[in-house]
């Protein structure tokens, strides 16, 4: 592509990874939307404030030539994106990412190279690597309870390993305008690993975490992958605050006893600033101000989104501080845990958890967060999520992120909005519900296994894939199922 085209592209992408909605125009081929449905974006929900970069413009259709990916190919340290038209008759050879072509013939990223090459199939050189995966798997956990949730959750877990960069940016996914790292998605990803056994690359993103924390205590609502700061003027988004505490909190659980302590003491300095930021920002009603949460669109009044992780991550860093003997620094953050908790159980409570307290905006897959593994779940949670769960249905099965009237989402399901349910269900007992929703998500995979950011109207894997995010979700998710101690911070005197 030439050079002036996709710096346009580049700035356009920037702005649509989290809030980009469909719109149908001319298009694709097999196991992408039909010809007469590849898709267009508005850059922001209408009747929100955004900050990014390509704020209330649409990006025109001579810059939508990037196809997003539909599956990875990876070293470990490198990845490259595997594109719709490579990937028409392809599969994975079993818990790998080298792709057996149409032809027969392999096509992988050899160790040390950038770009990937084709081989013979059975290439020794290959299958060393197609061995590697494998041993790495086999050295944590793979969750599910039957085959087919098995052979999910492994090419979940190799599609996040691929999209970890060795200094522990995580990034959302290997296409234009996901080639970033979000605090929030990290810290999924890093709870994901610890709960699987995947240690290093859990306190991995935790130290990438504590490298790219402003001095504030706050993060950047997304950074380039090698770690230089934010790519465009995206306003920062307060749940970070929440988020990484959280995950530190569900990595030092699962972490070997004989170096948690010392490892947790080197991420105490970024817990300390997050916390403190966090008891800060609370204001007399003991929530937070509005700020822009994982729909990354501001509010005008405080959200659930944003105040259901800073509950979670004042929770978590109380915990922490009492691992580490720290009892003014618990004192202060389970104080102001209590004085956020009873603000929302006052302001969001007799509105069903619903996105705003105002009540202006409807309801929100972000209720639940007030379940665990996030927070231990209110009695009047559990009708909350079905209200919720039954409000934001789509007629294709999945869920769209809310029903805010002045944000309309358009007829595609959110794979991360609808898995939020499946693991809220499946953290609180309740399989019965959590299992259908969660297979649902699993049926939307696209032919190489991968799971997709979106599903269109008609059923079909939509944007890019793989996701990291609904890939985090589904891992903890199963778990769960599993009978996995994925419990919430605890609530301290």
């Amino acid at each position: 592509m030439p050079a002036a085209p996709l710096v346009r592209w580049a700035a356009v992408t920037a702005a649509l990874a989290s809030v980009a909605l469909p719109v149908c125009v001319a298009g694709s081929s097999a196991g992408r939307p039909a010809e007469d449905e590849r898709r267009a974006f508005f850059v922001r929900p209408l009747g929100h404030q955004s900050h990014g970069d390509a704020e209330g413009r649409y990006a025109p259709l001579s810059m939508l030539v990037v196809a997003p990916t539909v599956g990875l190919l990876s070293n470990t340290t490198a990845a490259e994106g595997v594109p719709p038209a490579l990937a028409g008759g392809a599969r994975y050879v079993e818990r790998s990412h080298v792709l057996r072509l149409l032809s027969g013939r392999w096509r992988y990223l050899p160790a040390g190279r950038t770009a990937s090459v084709v081989v013979a199939p059975e290439d020794p050189t290959a299958r060393l690597q197609i061995a590697e995966s494998r041993a790495w798997l086999a050295s944590g956990r793979v969750p599910g309870s039957s085959t087919a949730r098995r052979a999910a959750a492994e090419r979940a877990l190799l599609a996040m390993r691929a999209l970890l960069r060795p200094n522990g940016a995580m990034a959302a996914g290997w296409s234009p305008g996901w080639m970033y790292s979000w605090p929030r998605d990290s810290s999924f990803a890093s709870a994901a690993f610890a709960h699987t056994g995947h240690d290093t690359e859990a306190y991995r993103i935790l130290r990438y975490s504590a490298a790219t924390q402003r001095a504030d205590g706050t993060w950047e609502a997304r950074t380039e992958l090698d770690g230089s700061g934010p790519p465009d003027s995206r306003r920062w988004q307060l749940d970070a605050n929440g988020w990484v505490p959280w995950a530190t909190w569900q990595w030092y659980r699962t972490a070997p006893p004989a170096t948690r302590l010392a490892r947790l003491t080197a991420l105490y300095p970024m817990i300390r600033k997050a916390a403190d930021h966090a008891v800060a920002s609370l204001g007399a009603d003991g929530l937070p101000p509005a700020s822009p949460d994982y729909w990354e669109v501001t509010t005008t009044t405080t959200n659930i989104g944003t105040a259901a992780p800073l509950l979670a991550g004042l929770n978590a860093a109380a915990d922490l501080a009492g691992e580490l003997d720290r009892p003014r620094d618990a004192a202060r953050w389970s104080g102001a845990a209590g004085r956020l908790s009873a603000g929302i159980s006052r302001r969001f409570a007799p509105l069903g958890y619903q996105r705003t307290v105002d009540g202006q905006h409807g309801r929100d897959s972000a209720v639940a967060f007030m379940a665990p593994p996030f927070n231990t779940a209110p009695a009047d949670l559990p009708r909350a999520l079905d209200t919720t769960y039954r409000a934001l249905l789509l007629p294709n099965g999945g869920l769209t992120p809310g029903n805010d009237p002045t944000a309309p989402w358009g007829a595609n399901a959110w794979t991360p909005s609808t898995s939020f349910f499946a693991l809220a269900w499946a953290a609180t007992g309740n399989a019965v519900k959590a299992g259908p929703v969660l297979d649902w998500v699993l049926a939307k995979r696209n032919p190489l296994g991968e799971l997709p950011e979106k599903v269109d109207r008609a059923g079909r894997p939509s944007s890019v894939a793989p996701l990291a995010w609904t890939g985090s979700i589904v891992v903890l998710t199963l778990v769960a199922l599993d009978g996995g101690a994925l419990t919430a911070p605890p609530l301290r005197p």
